[in-house]
């Protein structure tokens, strides 16, 4: 039987817990957060603006890496403290759903923890600072709105063509920022959008899409208006274009040869009724298709795959064929288009239909 350590005499261990190791609070702990938190923002100061410079950075297995980007140089840094972690994931978070002012926002926090423990010095309580701070936000917000929020039509495309050169400044595409410049505000330009019952004009960036495809150079790079898949026809023999209005069905399920489920055995003593369930199975895939080309689908997507057996009877109709869609894709697609992503032909009744009505509407212009 095992008696609890003693609270006397127990050098680095913690009574109550009955663990090795040390307790710090209060200033101590306050103190070496601000710390590590100012340590990570020196780090990038001299990185910040058109005019920053940059950093070299050599990881364990040897490679180099020269940017400027402030997220990229804190995801290269092996940062341990709980509180230099914090910045590192807030400059990953400012990356991701802005893209730009990594830096700027990392030396920002930096600098309010380093007012706020000034504060706390004075015997001002932590939780009336970040009241105050969060106070301070909403007004700073609010004042933004009111004062200095302009309408981007009203700015002109020569405004929107700077903000765009001074992003492109610290990027790898910094080597030619008019090209880049017209092409991101082309973009975002195109994704205009008028509400209307309050015809408030709104442009929803996340609608733009970005292909990736090697072989050539980044200045051949091109804004298509419409909606690009980074996928391939399913078979050689599929029409590579379609002209006027087409019908696009939207699936995520499998076109592939019908096969009983997993768990379900069937002993067959004569072959010619080994032949008929093979023939059934081929008739239900073969069915299940025909329903979806009868409802006018000239251009059928889907999440799943498409096997050969399939594929003839698309082939045969001159129907497009496309597998291994992102859903996140075909969720884009039905609201462009205004179809609807169909996971199943079940009906209420028991049987299988497609309706027509979940067909969507566009025109493919390429291949």
């Amino acid at each position: 039987m095992l008696a609890a350590p003693s609270a006397s005499g127990m050098s680095g261990v913690d009574a109550s817990l009955g663990i090795s190791g040390h307790r710090t609070s209060g200033q101590a702990v306050r103190h070496a957060n601000v710390t590590a938190a100012l340590a990570v923002a020196n780090m990038i100061k001299t990185s910040l603006g058109p005019l920053g410079l940059d950093k070299m950075l050599l990881d364990n297995m040897g490679d180099i890496t020269i940017t400027n980007d402030g997220a990229t140089i804190l995801q290269l840094l092996d940062v341990e403290h709980p509180a230099g972690k914090i910045l590192v994931e807030l400059a990953g978070l400012q990356d991701s759903e802005v893209g730009d002012g990594t830096t700027s926002v990392v030396l920002i926090a930096s600098e309010l923890l380093r007012r706020a423990n000034e504060l706390v010095n004075q015997g001002i309580h932590p939780t009336s600072i970040i009241s105050g701070y969060r106070l301070a936000m909403r007004e700073a917000c609010k004042y933004v709105e009111e004062h200095l929020a302009v309408d981007a039509e009203s700015l002109g495309r020569e405004c929107l063509m700077n903000t765009c050169r001074t992003t492109i400044a610290s990027k790898l595409l910094s080597t030619d920022p008019d090209f880049w410049a017209d092409m991101c505000v082309d973009a975002v330009m195109s994704t205009k959008t008028v509400d209307p019952f309050t015809d408030k004009v709104s442009y929803p960036v996340k609608s733009i899409g970005i292909l990736k495809k090697q072989g050539k150079g980044s200045k051949e790079s091109a804004v298509l208006k419409g909606f690009g898949l980074n996928c391939v026809r399913a078979s050689q023999q599929m029409p590579k274009k379609l002209e006027g209005g087409i019908k696009i069905a939207l699936l995520d399920y499998n076109l592939k040869k019908y096969r009983l489920a997993f768990g379900v055995q069937v002993v067959v003593s004569d072959p010619e009724e080994l032949d008929r369930i093979r023939d059934k199975e081929s008739s239900i895939t073969k069915e299940r298709i025909k329903l979806i080309i009868d409802a006018g689908a000239t251009v059928i997507m889907t999440a799943k795959g498409i096997d050969d057996y399939s594929l003839k009877f698309l082939v045969e109709h001159g129907i497009i064929g496309i597998q291994r869609v992102l859903k996140s894709d075909l969720r884009k697609l039905a609201t462009a288009t205004g179809g609807r992503v169909v996971e199943s032909l079940a009906t209420l009744d028991g049987e299988e239909a497609f309706d027509a009505a979940n067909l969507g509407e566009g025109e493919v212009r390429g291949e």
